[in-house]
């Protein structure tokens, strides 16, 4: 009875074994739950793909860039109001106007160079197209901040700017 025990023990592929293998894991569906919600976990730890971190990259690119956009019209405008209004200082008011085509003209440069990566192009190279054309568009996005806070500045400087918000 001993050897029979022995054998039962020692040998996974016994009758024996092969029930109680079936009666734990019949009986435990908590034990089933627990291994299906680590198995999941870990699949979701995995973090994205190559393909979801290209579109990822992509998007950011493209939303800053379509952010920019948003403001092209101020820059126009304040433009025609620094031209128009009467400031104290003509100097710092062309300054300023050439300072907002410069950034006009840096957004049409960036959009003119922007080229999305071929399909054909591993997934490596364009991650690296993507970072450095995010640094170029947040350049732009620099540049056209800083005149545009530094031309609505400017225009507070005329007489009338007090009396004419529109013109802020």
């Amino acid at each position: 009875m001993s050897n029979n025990r022995q054998l039962t023990t020692n040998n996974p592929a016994t009758p024996g074994r092969v029930a109680y293998l079936c009666r734990v894991f019949t009986f435990r569906p908590s034990l089933l739950l627990a291994v299906g919600c680590a198995a999941l976990l870990a699949a979701c730890n995995s973090g994205p793909t190559e393909q979801q971190q290209v579109e990822a990259a992509e998007k950011a690119v493209l939303a800053s860039h379509d952010t920019l956009m948003a403001q092209m019209g101020q820059l126009y405008d304040l433009r025609q109001q620094l031209q128009k209004a009467p400031l104290p200082d003509t100097v710092l008011a062309g300054r300023q106007r050439r300072n907002l085509l410069r950034a006009d003209a840096a957004m049409m440069g960036w959009m003119h160079q922007y080229r999305k990566p071929a399909d054909t192009v591993a997934t490596e190279a364009k991650l690296r197209y993507f970072a450095v054309q995010q640094q170029k568009i947040d350049s732009v996005g620099r540049l056209m901040r800083q005149n545009l806070d530094s031309a609505k500045l400017v225009l507070q400087q005329a007489p009338h700017a007090a009396a004419n918000p529109s013109a802020q």
